[in-house]
């Protein structure tokens, strides 16, 4: 697994870190009853904090992707499976969005005009 972050960016080293494990359980490449590496093997890898790892795994725990327990570490939920699913529907619409002419931009303004009308 590999975790990058970048110290310019304006994004929040946290969110960072909870956004590239994201996307690992999203591709598939991390699946329900995965454990994750201790946060301090990520920290130390990183160069970072382990409370930015830690707050990163609470983020993941909010989400329902991630269930943290004392002396067990992190692993990665059945929620995981709904969101590679949910991956795929939106490479279908990228796809479509691409053949009807859409820019990324046109389609990630029409996804969060929805999300507000929600």
């Amino acid at each position: 697994m590999l975790i990058r972050i970048d110290p310019s960016s304006d994004e929040p080293l946290f969110a960072q870190v909870a956004a590239a494990l994201r996307s690992e359980i999203a591709a598939g490449r991390l699946v329900a009853g995965e454990r994750l590496p201790s946060a301090r093997d990520i920290a130390d890898g990183l160069g970072v904090n382990l409370h930015t790892v830690l707050r990163a795994y609470q983020d993941l725990r909010d989400e329902g992707l991630v269930d943290m327990r004392r002396g067990r570490g992190a692993t990665v939920t059945e929620r995981a499976g709904a969101l590679t699913g949910l991956r795929d529907d939106v490479a279908a619409l990228v796809a479509r969005a691409g053949a009807l002419g859409l820019s990324p931009d046109t389609l990630a303004s029409l996804v969060k005009e929805i999300s507000r009308d929600r």
